[in-house]
């Protein structure tokens, strides 16, 4: 037979000494699947020249191989029995003064390279007989595009406050919308369990009996699973969570996020809540508010409890129904707010074009890998294994025009569509091409070369720029952002130390390329005469003044694309793949000040901050109101200010209105900061610990990722939603810290300033 299906989790187990692929998924027909193949050997590749540092033993094979190093090195290739036996040889070979390459590729990933699989496959084979599981051994597979009719079954489970007991569990997904709860007795809308163990064991049975692909929940990895398994160890209840009797277990990846992740054998697990936090921006991720925000609607638990804990465990003592709607509704919201959003299909999407498991398709290291490798291959190279002890290099950044400070009419707004993909594209800005290039090479504006051809990236990237057009043609939303996120990845990859392509030079020749990009095109416009107000990596500020905007702009775009193409082929004899937009037409523009600038630099823009007005609607870029750590009070003041003055109406009477409220005590419900812990734990704040972490120390527990907090006339203090704020909030500070600098930076386009619009007499009054 032959049949195609979805990747859900490629793993392998050892049995008997021999290593065996696993590739669990699930079939369009439906059905759930197992491919096992006994027939893959861990391998990897060292220079020829160094194999007296390969120490011998009888069960590696070690034989020449037809590729080449980045560096035109013969190799040989090092093919050992199990994958546990790969890292200490390399280590060995290391310790010896030889040099390994490919040799941290996983097992499964480098059997899914080596086979050209992605996320989607066909098999061909028979499977063995038996219902349900459809088992596949040594088939002869191939790559497919891979339906992905995926089982989902959201998991929200109810605690004591000390997460020693577990009350209930919900389970939410297709059909399915269900309770279980630890109760003697009958209660209406749950299925009941005399004890703990019994509620463990009935939810496990019906989780394996339900099948999903995928398991989802809010902070479900390190709260729910983690909770789960503590239980079922205390209570000696097998863990049997996934599609084996091998209990689930919880890794962390390395470097800044130290994201936590569950490994359960034959399904995958993805939180909500970091799904979320990578789409939206929100000035916290608590269940609470991102299903207000997408939904419309919350947690069923009184809001104005001042313990919620606390509050559960009352309803499972004296009110388990409303329990059980309140923890039903917490395993619904999760798959509800994933769907209305997309982020799940995201996922799925983003899958399918990288090759990546669901759980890390946002490492974009190792899906830069699985797209590259592969490529690398096929033309005879073998990549360099990543260099843990290598040291980071300064990678420099996008062009900064200096802004012209100063509130604008008429100003369009020019954009080079995907910059740095187009540049790699134009100038051959890649890995491969970079360490073969010759005497007629491309020289970067850092001095960097790159061969004219035989460049892996621009196929890359044309292949994956096609596709989003097609994407877009078709209004495939998930298939387009999918893809401009891979696109937006690959400058950032090809930055890190982390990454096995990592080289300085190369970065600094893509953002290279762009400084001198931005640069040519504010010449290219200021020689047709328009004045440049701002610009920014990728973008330029233009302001048009009267007559016919579109038509004018349109023209200016035209006429600057080709001369920065002529000026191109010229001076590098390559044909450029640069499409400069436009964006659109701010009918007022306003470009802040430096804030607290004095003398020569009093006039001077502040950079990567505008506020733009457009077809009665406000767009606003790096201001406090689109900042997370400001209060609400300061949208309300800045946003107003803002309308107001591209209004052409009065400013001033509106920030005095603001003021009286705020220290009336009207408002007090917008001054509330969030912040998040950016170092991770309190205890990594050794000196001069700022307001938020203040706050944080003042909470029961572990402290959360985001601090909510006021400042009172006693200093920072935590804040819950729907509990009481402190009585003796500082106003004050609130006016001259956050109302005041908000203020300002508006009204000094108006030759006005926050005293003068209070009322008071300011120096200039009083000369």
């Amino acid at each position: 037979m032959e049949a195609r299906g979805f990747i859900v989790q490629p793993t392998y187990r050892v049995r008997g000494g021999v290593p065996i692929v696993q590739l669990w998924g699930r079939l369009a027909s439906g059905e759930a699947f197992l491919v096992e193949d006994d027939r893959f050997r861990p391998y990897f590749f060292a220079p020829e020249a160094k194999v007296a540092a390969i120490p011998g033993a009888p069960d590696l094979r070690v034989e020449p191989s037809p590729l080449r190093s980045l560096r035109g090195e013969a190799l040989v290739r090092i093919t050992a029995q199990v994958p546990a036996a790969v890292p200490p040889l390399r280590e060995r070979i290391r310790k010896a003064g030889g040099e390994v390459l490919e040799a941290d590729v996983r097992f499964p990933t480098r059997y899914l390279i080596d086979h050209g699989i992605g996320a989607g496959l066909t098999i061909r084979g028979d499977p063995e007989p038996g219902h349900g599981l459809r088992r596949f051994r040594n088939p002869e597979l191939r790559p497919s595009e891979g339906a992905a009719d995926l089982r989902t079954l959201s998991l929200d489970i109810e605690t004591s406050p000390d997460a020693g007991r577990i009350y209930s569990v919900a389970l939410a997904g297709g059909e399915t919308a269900e309770v279980h709860l630890q109760s003697e007795h009958p209660v209406e809308g749950a299925i009941v369990h005399a004890d703990e163990a019994a509620l463990l064991a009935g939810t496990l049975e019906r989780i394996r009996e339900l099948d999903p692909d995928v398991l989802l929940g809010w902070a479900v990895v390190d709260f729910d699973l983690r909770v789960l398994a503590r239980r079922c160890e205390v209570l000696r209840v097998p863990f049997h969570l996934g599609r084996t009797d091998d209990p689930p277990r919880f890794q962390q990846d390395p470097g800044f996020t130290r994201r936590t992740r569950a490994d359960v054998p034959g399904r995958v697990v993805l939180d909500g809540v970091d799904l979320a936090r990578e789409a939206l921006r929100l000035p916290d991720y608590r269940l609470e508010t991102v299903a207000r925000h997408v939904l419309g609607r919350g947690k069923r638990i009184d809001q104005s409890a001042p313990d919620k804990a606390a509050e559960i465990t009352r309803m499972f003592e004296e009110d388990p129904a409303a329990l059980v709607a309140y923890n039903l509704e917490d395993a619904v919201l999760v798959p509800e707010l994933l769907a209305r959003e997309g982020l799940l299909d995201l996922t799925i999407e983003r899958s399918r074009l990288s090759g990546m498991p669901l759980d890390r398709v946002s490492s974009s290291i190792a899906s830069f890998d699985r797209v590259y490798l592969p490529e690398l291959r096929a033309r005879g190279y073998v990549a360099p294994s990543v260099d843990l002890e290598r040291k980071g290099a300064l990678i420099q950044g996008g062009a900064l025009l200096d802004p012209v400070a100063g509130l604008y009419r008429r100003v369009a707004v020019f954009d080079f569509k995907s910059l740095y993909p187009s540049l790699m594209r134009t100038f051959q800005l890649d890995p491969l091409a970079h360490g073969r290039a010759g005497k007629d090479a491309i020289v970067a504006p850092n001095g960097a070369r790159f061969a004219r051809e035989g460049a892996i990236l621009p196929g890359i990237l044309e292949r994956f720029m096609d596709g989003r057009a097609a994407a877009k043609q078709r209004g495939d939303r998930h298939a387009d952002q999918s893809i401009k996120i891979m696109l937006n990845a690959l400058f950032g990859v090809l930055g890190a130390s982390s990454c096995r392509f990592f080289d300085a030079e190369v970065a600094n020749a893509i953002t290279g390329f762009g400084q001198q990009t931005l640069h040519w095109t504010r010449e290219a416009f200021e020689s047709l005469g328009v004045r440049v107000l701002y610009g920014d990596t990728d973008s330029v500020f233009v302001e048009l003044g009267a007559g016919d905007r579109a038509g004018f702009a349109e023209s200016l775009r035209d006429q600057v694309q080709d001369a920065i193409a002529e000026r191109i082929r010229r001076e590098y004899r390559v044909e450029p793949r640069l499409e400069l937009e436009l964006e659109r037409i701010f009918d007022r523009l306003l470009l802040p000040r430096l804030r607290g600038a004095r003398g020569s630099r009093a006039a001077s823009g502040s950079k990567k901050r505008y506020a733009g007005f457009v077809d009665g609607q406000l767009v606003l870029v790096g201001l406090e109101s689109v900042r997370r750590d400001w209060p609400e009070v300061a949208t309300r003041l800045q946003q107003g200010m803002l309308e107001r003055l591209f209004g052409d109406e009065e400013v001033e009477p509106f920030v005095r209105e603001v003021v009286d409220a705020v220290r009336a005590g009207r408002l007090d419900d917008e001054l509330v900061y969030s912040k998040r812990l950016r170092k991770g734990t309190l205890d990594r704040y050794t000196r001069g610990a700022p307001p938020h972490v203040q706050a944080a120390r003042k909470l029961p527990g572990r402290a959360p990722r985001s601090v909510r907090y006021v400042i009172t006339r006693r200093g920072p203090e935590p804040v819950s939603v729907g509990v009481p704020l402190p009585d003796d909030i500082d106003r004050a500070h609130y006016v001259e810290r956050v109302l005041r600098p908000v203020a300002e930076g508006i009204l000094c386009e108006i030759g006005s300033g926050f005293d003068r619009a209070m009322g008071q007499p300011t120096q200039l009054d009083l000369l």
